[in-house]
């Protein structure tokens, strides 16, 4: 049976597709299945874990999440999360579907009992295993393993425009990924609603506006503290 691996990059996966290697070496084929809204350093993280594993992480699926706004002429947010369904974990049933009879291995924590873990145990032909699980591992093991691997995961694992996002990640958006900012600006601009919940706190809830707001010097509290200790840390040299 062919053993799939979903390897979405963050923490978990990344330390459940390596140990796999040491515990249950062989063949396996690994599978991403991108946004196309992730900051480039997720995309040099795939490829640093391809050359680690000795296989390349694969991505699989054509929906992105500009297409899927256009589809669904609406924006993901916290009360329709219609993102990670159609562009991750439906792709990636219907992946396993092409290649069963398969072993499928997802990277969820033996701490994380409320989770699920998808759908792909009704796929015809496929086994779900969660091997972080079967080893007890909890969240500081697998942090633990990452930092003995030598392995930095990415700030941003998920969409550069996610709506879960805190306000100094927003902040740090604007300031450091100009481009991936007015794509999401753009779409908000195209469906006439924003990313961020209204009400949510005192600072705009459209990008647009949030924009005009750091541009005029206004930055996060807890960016503002950020700032403050580098400062410290500079002028203590």
């Amino acid at each position: 049976m062919r053993r799939v691996v979903a390897l979405s990059g963050g923490k978990d996966s990344t330390a459940m597709a390596l140990r796999l290697q040491e515990v249950e070496p062989g063949d396996y084929t690994y599978i991403c299945t991108p946004t196309g809204n992730e900051l480039p350093e997720m995309f040099a993280h795939w490829r640093l874990l391809g050359e680690r594993l000795g296989s390349r992480v694969v991505p699989v699926g054509r929906r992105t999440l500009a297409s899927e706004i256009a589809e669904q002429k609406a924006l993901p947010n916290w009360r329709q999360r219609w993102c990670t369904r159609r562009i991750k974990i439906e792709p990636f049933a219907d992946y396993l579907a092409t290649v069963a009879p398969a072993v499928a291995f997802v990277g969820l924590r033996a701490d994380e009992e409320e989770r699920q873990g998808g759908v792909y145990d009704s796929v015809p032909g496929v086994i779900v295993r969660f091997p972080m699980r079967e080893w007890g591992w909890k969240l500081a093991d697998v942090v633990a393993y990452n930092a003995a691997q030598g392995i930095t995961i990415p700030k941003r694992t998920d969409c550069a425009v996610c709506f879960f996002q805190r306000l100094g990640e927003w902040y740090d958006l604007w300031r450091d990924y100009p481009e991936q900012w007015a794509e999401g600006e753009a779409w908000e601009a195209q469906v006439g609603k924003t990313f961020r919940s209204p009400g949510r706190d005192s600072w705009p809830a459209g990008m647009k506006e949030l924009r005009h707001e750091f541009e005029g010097g206004r930055i996060p509290r807890d960016r503002q503290t950020l700032l403050r200790e580098a400062t410290c840390r500079v002028c203590s040299l």
